[in-house]
């Protein structure tokens, strides 16, 4: 059955209707017709099985026959703090991510950021990788779309953060973080990842003064758009739902 993502606001009692790139996508990619059946989800956790009641250019629109919850979202609610890597490379993360579970994808700008925008630049690129991240929720199966937040410093980010379990990948530290991981239950963790150049010692004496995990992945230098995916993993095994039950 399709997959296709609907607005929680253009959810009107029965009614589903769909904005102009799902539309598109009904139309051209999956050229279904009225009374095709879709499963659709929210972004927020809701599921929808809609039966098509109108398909064509100019919009699409259908009946809800059956509305549910998710059950596959991660006990552990996990935001990626992401050093903005150069070109294409968030998108890889952001998808491994997604996949992986996380609630959000913070992206960082810190002393070796390569890449520099203006605002507006920014802008545009922070809703690419929110599309992004909303094909990725669509081809793995959740229903909750994870939001990419506004690229900023490391200070605000500290300053703006939730409270919960902080931990950093430095390739400075030999320690294995695994080892210095706290036995838990962890329900929010939020994982700091340096760009290709790393973080700065600087910077990683700032996480550490704000309570972070600072550790390494072993004897090997990974890459930046490596590091972020095992970090994730491994806080998934220890915490959520990847390995062993919730909290193991």
């Amino acid at each position: 059955m399709a997959r296709v993502r609907v607005r929680a606001q253009a959810i009107r009692g029965d009614r589903a209707i769909f904005d102009a790139a799902e539309t598109r996508h009904l139309v051209r990619v999956l050229r279904l017709r009225a009374g095709d059946v879709v499963h659709a989800f929210d972004g927020d956790g809701l599921e929808l099985t809609v039966r098509l009641t109108a398909v064509d250019p100019r919009g699409a629109a259908g009946i809800v026959i059956e509305r549910f919850r998710a059950g596959c979202e991660s006990p552990l609610r996990l935001t990626l703090v992401q050093g903005v890597p150069k070109g294409e490379k968030m998108d890889g993360i952001l998808r491994m991510a997604t996949e992986l579970g996380v609630e959000a994808i913070a992206p960082l700008l810190v002393a070796r950021t390569v890449v520099r925008l203006d605002a507006a630049g920014w802008t545009a690129r922070r809703a690419r990788w929110q599309r992004v991240a909303k094909e990725s929720a669509k081809q793995c199966g959740r229903a909750v779309v994870p939001t990419v937040e506004e690229p900023r410093s490391l200070s605000d980010w500290l300053s703006a953060r939730s409270p919960g379990l902080l931990v950093c990948l430095w390739e400075g530290d030999r320690r294995a973080v695994v080892e210095a991981l706290p036995a838990g239950p962890v329900r929010t963790a939020a994982l700091v990842i340096g760009p290709e150049g790393g973080l700065d010692e600087g910077e990683v004496d700032t996480l550490r003064e704000a309570g972070a995990v600072v550790g390494g992945l072993g004897p090997r230098i990974l890459r930046s758009e490596t590091a972020g995916p095992v970090g994730l993993a491994l806080l998934q095994v220890r915490y959520g739902d990847l390995g062993g039950p919730a909290g193991c």
